[in-house]
């Protein structure tokens, strides 16, 4: 094994970050149960270490830390930190129950983060890096320290700082290309460059974390890996800020599939990359495109005359991956409304879907309403049906008991809305809108009484024909401000039917019961505040640290910041 105690020297580290790096993505916010559900998927998959948080940016953050570490047991749970005291001591504080646990940390080395981001030294921000370290050495075996925009530093100066801080203890150092400026042949030789001219590299993994702003983020996770790096950060579906992250099925199966060329490994089961991709895309709300490669919708289909030939007499001739090497589900078999309680379980466990019975019963009679209004439920339809009712991790306010819409080219439109809400009481309003949908939401909204404001609409067609079934994403912003002054939290609502207009009240309820479950979180966070100071209390008489600073309160900005 490797200093960081999770790979050998053929095999390449999967270190997914979707949970931290792929949240940021704008709207893709994730409760700690969602997390921790995608946690639990990550685990199935073989991943080796998972990136759960950033531990000080929120209470949210704190605990999904903190549950990830108590619930996984399988992976390396790594809390993201900035190079400074307080940081480092909550992470560990959130870590302190996981059975393999990372501090990530780490300072920016280009000149334009020295000067105009952390406003220091090269030498001031060298020193106050090994001086992180060697705090969260105190605190856990396995530290990693990021170099923020190595693509764009001086290489002598990131030589220097990534031999001090292996010095330090360092077990991982992570170069990333943080805004997606360079291109593979530059990449490839500065992972050279590093493996040549750091005497002590040979003492850590050497990781790799780029973005993709210029559409390169796979080919220079794979560069890097051809010149000696070990560890790949990835997200699933690509996720990330800006435009988001190296895709862990693209690195993966790229490995995978080119092993003759890599002459590496992974310990990924890539028959769940699909159904991971499905849920990721499900809880976060953002589409996977038709022509992603690996998951897109598009990724295995042949239109062309001449590949359809190809493939009918053997496949190898216009696939370079078998379908089922990621979990993507036969087709063939579809469901009506006469395939019963038993042949519906069957399907959905040819599928990977392994359903408690209470959940069961909600899914079927779900599965009867579309059946009811379908000829056929096919693969499709019977993944949006399993999203909608079992991928909700909060407590439902409100529910759909029936609508009736009236539109068209005379007349106004109009809706009656009638919801299930607190106590079990049916509640009914009618509404005016510009259009159908505008008129659901405004009854909804009387019903209600959740000040929002609707900041995204989106609609996607899950099958082809007549009879398709529409799946409606929406996000609302709160109107009301969440405890520290933030007036923009977002939170994203999803729901699916044949009919468009009551698929878009499904997603609007969805995001309004977040919204409101939500609320109800916050009455707690004064509970989790105290947890974290008890934490640091009890590690300080621990470790009998004099420089332990107080709780500085959630995403405290750093003095020289």
């Amino acid at each position: 094994m490797d200093e960081s105690g999770v790979g050998f020297q053929d095999s390449v580290i999967v270190f997914d970050t979707t949970l931290r790096d792929g949240e940021q993505s704008p709207g893709a916010a994730l409760t700690t149960k969602e997390k921790l559900e995608i946690a639990h998927v990550l685990e199935d998959m073989g991943v080796d270490v998972i990136e759960a948080g950033f531990p000080i940016s929120s209470p949210g953050d704190f605990q999904s830390v903190q549950r990830i570490s108590d619930e996984i047991r399988g992976c390396v749970i790594c809390g993201l930190t900035r190079a400074r005291d307080e940081d480092i001591d909550v992470a560990a504080a959130a870590l302190k129950t996981a059975a393999r646990p990372r501090i990530h940390t780490g300072l920016g080395v280009s000149d334009v983060h020295l000067k105009y981001k952390l406003r220091m030294s090269r030498d001031e921000a060298l020193e106050i890096g090994v001086r992180s370290v060697r705090r969260a050495r105190r605190y856990v075996d396995d530290v990693q320290y990021y170099v923020e925009d190595a693509g764009r530093a001086d290489p002598e100066y990131l030589y220097r700082v990534l031999e001090a801080v292996i010095d330090a203890g360092a077990t991982v150092v992570n170069i990333p290309d943080t805004t997606g400026y360079t291109f593979p042949t530059e990449w490839g030789a500065l992972i050279a460059a590093i493996m040549n001219n750091v005497p002590n590299v040979d003492k850590a993994t050497v990781a790799v974390h780029c973005h993709n702003d210029l559409g390169m983020a796979t080919a220079n996770t794979l560069v890097a890996v051809v010149n000696g790096a070990r560890q790949v950060e990835c997200t699933i579906n690509g996720l990330g800020e800006r435009a988001g992250n190296a895709s862990l099925e693209e690195v993966v199966m790229s490995l995978k599939t080119r092993k003759d060329f890599f002459k590496v490994e992974t310990h990924i089961n890539t028959k769940l990359i699909y159904p991971a991709s499905r849920m990721v895309s499900d809880l976060t709300g953002i589409f996977v495109q038709p022509n992603k490669a690996i998951v897109g919708r598009n990724a295995f289909a042949h239109s062309s005359g001449i590949h359809q030939d190809g493939v009918l007499k053997d496949r190898t001739t216009y696939e370079i991956i078998d379908p089922a090497d990621i979990g993507v589900p036969e087709s063939e078999i579809v469901l009506s409304a006469r395939s019963g309680r038993h042949g519906l379980r069957h399907r959905l466990e040819e599928l990977g879907y392994h359903i408690e019975d209470g959940q069961f019963d909600v899914i079927y009679q779900r599965f009867l309403e579309v059946a009811d209004k379908k000829k056929t439920v096919g693969v499709r339809d019977l993944e949006s049906i399993v999203a909608g009712e079992s991928l909700v991790f909060f407590e439902e306010t409100y529910e759909l008991e029936k609508m009736q819409v009236m539109c068209g080219t005379a007349g106004i439109p109009t809706a009656s809305v009638c919801l299930r809400g607190p106590d079990d009481r049916i509640v009914c309003e009618a509404a005016m809108g510009n259009g159908p949908v505008d008129a659901a939401y405004e009854a909804i909204d009387k019903i209600a009484q959740v000040p929002n404001e609707l900041v995204e609409f989106s609609i996607q067609a899950i099958t082809e024909g007549m009879d398709a079934m529409a799946k409606v994403t929406v996000r609302i912003r709160d109107a009301t401000p969440n405890g520290n002054g933030d007036r923009r939290t977002v939170f994203m609502g999803r729901g699916s039917d044949t009919d468009t207009v009551v698929a878009a009240a499904r997603a609007y309820l969805f995001a309004l019961n977040r919204l409101l479950a939500a609320r109800s979180d916050r009455s707690h966070r004064g509970d989790v505040t105290q947890e974290v100071k008890r934490s640091l209390e009890e590690m300080q008489a621990q470790l009998g640290s004099e420089q332990q600073s107080e709780f500085p309160g959630w995403g405290a900005p750093r003095q020289k910041e």
